[in-house]
């Protein structure tokens, strides 16, 4: 399902799985807390969901620095992961981002013009 094999599918994967663990922290652990009095909960996955959060930052950073990737595109992808379900929107783009990247790989591997990116 998630693949990590050039920067802008690790972009995707971690952003996929940083907005489920917001989600899972906004919707799950953050009602165990205060209605169940569980704070391990928040501790738990806001921990994860931070670690994740600093993982995807280094990806969008890594993207402007060696795809040349305006710095507008890493605030739209950072300023969409302070918001439920905002990585999922970004998602399609994403991926268009890197069938393109995989595009110019292929067509530089062989020689070829690179057509439609």
């Amino acid at each position: 399902m998630f693949r990590f094999d050039t920067p802008t599918a690790r972009l995707r994967a971690v952003a996929a799985i940083e907005g489920i663990s917001y989600l899972v922290l906004l919707f799950i652990a953050m009602p165990l807390k205060y209605l169940a009095d569980l704070p391990l909960a928040v501790r738990i996955t806001g921990s994860a969901h931070g670690a994740l959060f600093l993982w995807g930052g280094l990806l969008v950073f890594e993207g402007i620095r060696r795809r040349g990737k305006p710095w507008s595109w890493g605030w739209v992808i950072l300023a969409a992961a302070l918001v439920p379900f905002g990585t999922f929107f970004l998602d399609r783009g994403l991926r268009e981002d890197d069938e393109a990247y995989r595009r110019e790989v292929a067509a530089r591997s062989t020689g070829a013009d690179v057509v439609g990116s």
